[in-house]
């Protein structure tokens, strides 16, 4: 069972390198995010606990999967492969029955603890033959392939716009602008083949330049809703919406410009902690944007040249 448990932990990481991040600074972001999210949720609005209950049982659904849950059965047989699925489903549901305790809302723990408890016994197909469409087909890669891995997101940081109109917290809308553009840059993490790059028969710098481009367009369509209902309801606070998504933009064409200035390598440590620093001071952004730019050029020529 421990051996199961590190193979998944240093998957969790990769996928954090991967991305661009250290693991470490991950961990960190993502707690210091869940917590204040729920704490505003719970703040504002009397119906965060039902958010909650869709969160857990939505993310327990990818751990129920028949296939998966099939091959376990393979490898650890009777009461272990059960307490391997109780300590996974728990480990999931953690964070959430913590900031509960917080809370002093017990009654909402022991439901979260009942559907870990039915979601170690169901086991379902979670795997659909269906395409999901996409408006992205006319320009692969990024969007086409993040698009139909993420969609399940989209929902979610829509309804915290909805959510925040309706308990009139600005902020709340602002997270779910982030939300959405960090689904965007998250597509920019991994390289594509080389044939989605030679398919352009442009110089590299033309390149880049459709590639930004695309990635401006394709992230507004994704964002243009909250951006709606956040300016038809927050109309005073118009600039303010206008600077997140202004730098939502420029992370994004920083992630792309990183991505292809090692390609067709993944991103590396440094790159990912060059993009942490910007994070936390993004006046870093001018020195960075250009020093991605011109590596970009120097490896795309390489290949389209």
């Amino acid at each position: 069972m421990l051996l199961h448990f590190n193979i998944q932990f240093k998957i969790l990481n990769r996928r954090f390198s991967d991305f661009g991040l250290p693991p470490i600074i991950a961990y960190l972001l993502l707690s210091i995010l869940f917590v204040t999210v729920s704490n505003a949720l719970f703040t504002k609005t009397e119906y965060a606990v039902y958010l909650y209950y869709f969160l857990v049982f939505s993310t327990l659904s990818k751990l129920s999967d028949r296939e998966r849950n099939d091959f376990l059965k393979l490898c650890y047989k009777g009461n272990v492969y059960f307490k391997l699925r109780l300590l996974e489903n728990l480990v999931i549901a953690l964070p959430f029955i913590g900031f509960l305790i917080y809370r002093l809302a017990f009654i909402p723990i022991l439901i979260i603890v009942a559907i870990v408890l039915i979601m170690t016994i169901i086991n379902f197909n979670t795997n659909v033959n269906y395409t999901i469409p996409t408006p992205f087909y006319k320009t692969p890669f990024e969007f086409i392939t993040g698009f139909r891995k993420t969609f399940f997101l989209f929902p979610i940081a829509y309804a915290l716009a909805f959510i925040s109109i309706a308990v009139d917290n600005f902020n709340l809308g602002i997270a779910s602008i982030i939300f959405v553009l960090l689904i965007c840059i998250s597509y920019y993490s991994k390289p594509e083949k080389d044939f989605y790059v030679w398919s352009f028969n442009l110089s590299a710098v033309a390149f880049l330049n459709t590639k930004i481009k695309t990635a401006i367009y394709h992230s507004s369509l994704l964002v243009l809703l909250p951006i709606i209902i956040l300016c038809c309801n927050f109309y005073h606070h118009f600039f303010v919406i206008l600077f997140f998504v202004i730098l939502g933009y420029i992370f994004i064409i920083t992630m792309l410009l990183a991505k292809y200035s090692i390609y067709p390598k993944s991103m590396h440590i440094p790159e990912g902690i060059m993009i942490v620093f910007c994070v936390f001071f993004p006046p870093l952004l001018i020195v960075i944007l250009p020093y991605f730019y011109k590596r970009a050029i120097k490896q795309l020529q390489l290949i389209l040249e």
